[in-house]
Parts: C-alpha cells; sequence; structure tokens
C-alpha cells in the first residue's frame, strides 16, 4: 500500500496542464466527437444535423455561460461583442420578414448557433497563446485522422463513388457530406501551415513539415476543386506574409511533393489531372455539378431581385428555388459507397454562402454577417505587422488565424454552411477571433 512519501508529487507544471486541459475540453471534446459517424446527411443552407458535436457545441455555450455569470464581470470588450453580435441584425430581420416566420425559427437557431455563440464560446474559453496552440493542434490531430481514413478508402475501394469507382476519400463522415473530410484536412493543413512558417520552437515547425506531408495526399484524393482552390489560397497568403524567400523555398518543395506523391507515385494522378483540369472548363464543357452550380447561383441571385432589403427568408431557398432556376437544373446529385447505398441528394441551398444569404436575408444580411467576418479578417491582418514580419511574438498564432479565416471566405465561394464539418468551423472562427479581438494585445 502506498504511503505519503511515495506517492508521485504533480508539480506546478503538471498541474497547470491538467487545469488547461479541464478549461478546454468542452472546446476539444467539440473537435474529438466529429470523429463520431453522423447518422444523417448533409443538408445545405440552414439544414442542421443533429450530431454529437453539434449536441458538444451546446454544451460549451452553456458552460461558458455559467463561467460568465460565475465570474461577475463583463466578458467581452465592447469591439468584440459588437463585430461577433453583428450577424443577428440580419437574421432576426429576415426571420421577421419572411413570409412564413414560423419555418425560419429554425433556421435563426443555426445561424445564432454557428456564427455567433460556438464562436464567442471559444473566444472566452481560449485564454493565451498556449491554449490557441491547443485548440490548433487538436484540429491537425483530426485531420490526420480523418486523412487517414479517408487514404485507407481509396486504397481500399471503400470510399464515395467518384467516376463509377468507390475511391473517394471523405473519412468518417460518409458518402452524403463529401467535403467534410475535405473540410477537416484543409483545416488541418493551413494550420501546420502557420506553425511551420511561426516563430515557434524548432521541433513545433518540424513537426508541422511532416504534418503537412501526410494531409497533402488526403486533400488530393478527396476530389473537391473547392477545398483546392481554398487551400492554395489561403496558404500562398500566409508564405507571402512570412516572407517572399520562405515563400518561394516552400513553394518549390510543395511542389516537389505533389509531383512525388501524384505524379511519381501515381496515386490518383489520372483522376486527379481530370478534375483540375475541369475547374477551367466553366463555360465550355462544365461537367452536371458545374451546371447544377451556376443554375442555383442563378436562381438565388433572382431571388434577391425579388427581395433585395431582406431576402426571402430563413430556410427559403428550398421553398422558392424551384420557381427562379431554369430547366437545366437536375434534380439532385447521385450519392453512394462509404457504406451508403444509392440516393439522390436534393439540391437544398445554392453551395455559395454569399449568395444563400444574400438571397435568404437580402442586403442587409449580406453585409451584417461580411461585416463581421471582415473585421475579424481586418483584426488579424493588422495585428501581425504586415507582409514579410513572419517572426515575431504571435507570429505563429497571426499565421494560423489568418489563414483559417483566408480559406473559410474562399470556401465560402463554393460551399454554404450544412453538415457535421459546420460545427468545426463554428470553432475555427473563434480560435481566430480570439487572435483577431483579444489575443494580438497579448502576444
Amino acid at each position: 500500500m502506498a504511503t505519503a512519501a511515495t506517492l508521485p508529487v504533480v508539480g506546478p507544471g503538471a498541474r497547470d496542464l491538467l487545469r488547461r486541459a479541464g478549461t478546454l475540453a468542452p472546446v476539444l471534446a467539440v473537435v474529438a466527437l466529429l470523429l463520431v459517424p453522423g447518422g444523417g446527411g448533409a443538408q445545405g443552407g440552414t439544414g442542421g444535423t443533429g450530431t454529437v458535436a453539434d449536441a458538444a457545441s451546446g454544451l460549451l455555450v452553456l458552460i461558458c455561460l455559467v463561467r460568465v455569470v460565475r465570474g461577475g464581470a463583463r466578458p467581452l470588450t465592447r469591439t468584440a461583442a459588437v463585430v461577433l453580435g453583428l450577424p443577428v441584425l440580419g437574421i432576426c430581420l429576415a426571420a421577421i420578414t419572411s413570409n412564413d416566420p414560423a419555418s425560419s425559427l429554425p433556421g435563426v437557431a443555426r445561424y445564432v448557433q454557428v456564427f455567433v455563440l460556438v464562436p464567442a464560446a471559444v473566444l472566452l474559453t481560449v485564454r493565451d497563446r498556449r491554449d490557441f496552440a491547443v485548440v490548433a493542434w487538436a484540429l491537425v490531430g483530426l485531420a490526420l485522422l480523418q486523412g487517414a481514413v479517408g487514404v485507407a478508402q481509396y486504397l481500399t475501394g471503400t470510399g464515395a463513388s467518384y467516376q463509377g469507382e468507390d475511391i473517394r476519400a471523405v473519412g468518417t463522415f460518409g458518402a452524403t457530406d463529401v467535403m467534410g473530410m475535405a473540410t477537416v484536412v484543409s483545416y488541418g493543413l493551413v494550420v501546420v501551415t502557420g506553425i511551420a512558417l511561426g516563430s515557434g520552437p524548432g521541433r513545433a515547425r518540424t513537426a508541422a513539415l511532416v504534418c503537412a506531408g501526410l494531409l497533402f495526399l488526403p486533400l488530393v484524393l478527396s476530389f473537391s476543386r473547392g477545398a483546392w482552390i481554398a487551400t492554395a489560397v489561403a496558404c500562398a497568403l500566409q508564405l507571402l506574409l512570412a516572407g517572399a524567400r520562405r515563400a518561394v523555398r516552400v513553394g518549390l518543395a510543395a511542389g516537389a511533393l505533389g509531383v512525388v506523391l501524384v505524379g511519381g507515385l501515381g496515386i490518383g494522378s489520372d483522376l486527379v489531372e481530370e478534375r483540375v483540369a475541369s475547374i477551367t472548363r466553366v463555360t465550355a464543357a462544365p461537367d452536371q455539378s458545374v451546371t447544377d452550380r451556376y443554375t442555383m447561383w442563378a436562381a438565388a441571385g433572382e431571388m434577391w431581385r425579388a427581395e433585395p432589403l431582406t431576402g426571402v427568408g430563413l430556410k427559403g431557398f428550398p421553398q422558392y428555388r424551384d420557381a427562379h432556376a431554369s430547366v437545366a437544373l437536375s434534380s439532385g446529385s447521385d450519392t453512394a459507397g462509404a457504406g451508403a447505398a444509392f440516393q439522390r441528394q436534393p439540391l437544398l441551398s445554392p453551395h455559395n454562402m454569399y449568395l444563400l444569404v444574400l438571397s435568404e436575408q437580402g442586403l442587409v444580411g449580406l453585409l451584417a454577417l461580411a461585416g463581421s467576418w471582415a473585421a475579424l479578417l481586418v483584426g488579424a491582418l493588422r495585428r501581425r505587422g504586415g507582409f514579410g514580419s513572419g517572426t515575431g511574438a504571435g507570429a505563429d498564432c497571426a499565421l494560423v488565424a489568418t489563414g483559417l479565416l483566408v480559406w473559410q471566405f474562399t470556401d465560402f465561394f463554393y460551399a454554404d454552411i450544412g453538415g457535421p464539418s459546420t460545427v468545426l468551423m463554428s470553432v475555427v472562427l473563434g480560435l481566430a477571433a480570439w487572435w483577431s479581438l483579444v489575443g494580438a494585445r497579448r502576444a
């Protein structure tokens, strides 16, 4: 039987680690629970999925609220409250002016959850750069696990259906949410790029480079054109922010890695080449998915012209879609593989976040939501010292936060909210908001 003299002593560092883990546990739980396969499809627009990660995000908000009440101090600065709360203006106005306010209420709850409450809860939970790093590496860990599942799906032919073969890497998200794994892996790749270019310890930068190499392959095998474009834009900006010389060196290394993995080893080379080429074929010979996307974009524009200030109402796009879309729109997209039977996935949103908000919330809603996002991005850029200053206190946080915001805002041109990965987007926005609104002053 152990005596008091033989019990292990928990030092100050270990106690600090335990306290930090306890404080961040609600946020880390949201990230970790995205490994649990979802039971439902990826609903576009304001549709919810009811996953365990969504439930954990609700618990995160509740825990944060209790902490704020017990603390008794004002939790947010005036600027942070305005920036994070601005989207509520357009959301509530669109719900009030909707032709069917009752059907818009679930949309209000979803938008407030993913764009206001969860980001604010993450911002209030993260206390310093160490907390920021823990959450950032948690995103990388999730990306590595989901990416490993995706690569295994490609190699064993158990992924989602792509051109008649079950080879599309989708991780645990399934065939009905083909963007889920691509989004998670992209977040991880952007995070490790920022860490590798930052001013942290050499071991951290080396680990980040290794993780970047591991995450490149599953991103390629996701065959997600939108994720490819957003990742390229975000990482290119991170490289430029870190300095032109470093940008050239890392760019050459990344190009060589791509040649080895896709060209030299022949991993998906023909399919990847065809997928990349399809990005430029938006007018000459577009595939049906591109045709559907542009048709829905046109329909969203028509809805906005009908209700320019407040839109047709939250969750209104599916209801008004057929009245504004041309006959070129198909009835849905085909999904199969990854353990799911063949089914037609209905097209319930324009797959463009800006046009979705414009059509459902009008110009007021778009200006409110995009204004909040723009303020976060401007704050992240202003607080890092400009281009080429990739060193100094907080450089890694700045590069990570800026990269994540740029990735998300670029991806919103090709995607919108919907599916299990949406709640992870809320965590990412909250993490970036911490740096933009709070953390940069403490770096």
